[in-house]
């Protein structure tokens, strides 16, 4: 079977729930989604904005207290926010990679760390986070355990590799520049090939349900795990998937009997968060990121602008700015275009004007340096 283009598009938009805002709990949401990138504690909120029917920014700050919803490294090295019952096997999914670049990185063993270093202080430092503790408590234990001194690096490489959940610490997004963490209430096991093999299969599993069909480059590109081991998991499910050609001939696999959406179908605007997973889950972006726009969208270092959606594919990008926000076009948009993305404004707006007006306002930068657009406008909020 093929797979068109536009088809692709909208299965993705579909799974994503992005072609219509869903009346679910974010909870439920954040599951069908697989996961939300949220190095930017501001991201998930307007990620759920334009996902939920209704979004009540203070579901997911409940959610989130009550660690329904947990911040944690995961997929590609990054902060995500996941179901927590997806947590421990997404982790043991992700220790190979997590292992290998946190405790084998080469400014962690210049510090004078090993992984054996590590694990040695692990139970310890976990056993002292069961109550939440803050960073600055964790890396003094560190020390304590170490009885000597904790760089920077070898704490920031820890914290990523260790099993702990940042524990919310206030508004306006919940996690603010005071970090805080607590051990993860179900522990996954650490350094199983046999529990990581399998937590991969559960994680690629639901990768495909939430963002199929895909390659296994796209799998690979979701959670940076090799490619060898991402082959070896889809072997493993291969009774409960199916294989389709996708649009340039690649092979794409997909959960058996998924609903696939029509490609006819409308996909109205959106004003995705920074760091839309959307934009990032994919070796192939194309399905979503036309590639003449990429690299206004993705920038060096890796910056993912806010991005505008129209007609289902990325069009521009967004900010904040006094008055409203400030829509960037790359290419020429309709009089109706701008009508319904006007509307999309109206509503961010308000969530934004409780919480932070100006959420991404450090990345400003980006547009001092030069966003190329066809037409720029200020749309009321």
């Amino acid at each position: 079977m093929v797979i068109t283009a536009r088809a692709l598009n909208r299965t993705t938009l579909h799974r994503q729930l992005l072609l219509e805002r869903e009346p679910v709990g974010v909870a439920e949401a954040v599951r069908r989604v697989v996961g939300l990138q949220a190095q930017h504690p501001g991201s998930p909120y307007v990620a759920l904005w334009n996902r939920v029917a209704g979004f009540d920014p203070g579901d997911l700050d409940e959610a989130l207290s009550g660690f329904e919803l947990v911040r944690s490294t995961l997929m590609r090295l990054t902060l995500h926010l996941v179901h927590a019952g997806d947590y421990r096997a997404f982790r043991e999914a992700m220790e190979p990679t997590l292992r290998g670049s946190r405790l084998h990185d080469p400014r962690f063993t210049k510090a004078g760390f090993t992984a054996a270093d590590a694990d040695a202080l692990l139970p310890g430092l976990l056993a002292y986070a069961e109550t939440a503790r803050t960073g600055a408590e964790l890396r003094e234990h560190l020390v304590e355990g170490r009885g000597g001194p904790v760089e920077a690096v070898v704490w920031r490489m820890v914290r990523q590799y260790a099993p702990l959940w940042h524990a919310p610490t206030g508004p306006p997004w919940s996690f603010g520049t005071a970090q805080s963490f607590v051990t993860a209430a179900e522990r996954p096991v650490l350094r199983d090939p046999e529990a990581s093999a399998a937590g991969l299969a559960v994680l690629l599993r639901r990768y495909l349900e939430g963002f199929g069909p895909a390659s296994v480059a796209d799998m690979a590109q979701f959670t940076t795990a090799p490619r060898g081991l991402v082959r070896a998991a889809v072997k493993t499910l291969e009774g409960e998937l199916e294989r389709l050609e996708g649009p340039d001939g690649a092979m794409l696999y997909d959960v058996a009997g998924a609903l696939r959406a029509d490609e006819g179908l409308a996909a109205p605007p959106r004003l995705l968060a920074m760091w839309d997973s959307v934009l990032l889950a994919y070796a192939d972006r194309s399905r979503v990121l036309p590639p003449e726009y990429r690299r206004h969208v993705i920038r060096v270092n890796g910056d993912t602008l806010p991005a505008l959606l129209v007609d289902g594919y990325v069009a521009g990008v967004w900010r904040p700015v006094g008055g409203g926000i400030e829509v960037s076009a790359f290419r020429p948009l309709t009089a109706a275009d701008w009508a319904a993305v006007g509307a999309e404004a109206a509503s961010l707006g308000r969530l934004l004007a409780d919480r932070d007006p100006h959420v991404y306002r450090r990345y400003d930068h980006w547009w001092v340096k030069g966003v190329p657009t066809a037409e720029s406008r200020v749309l009321p909020s």
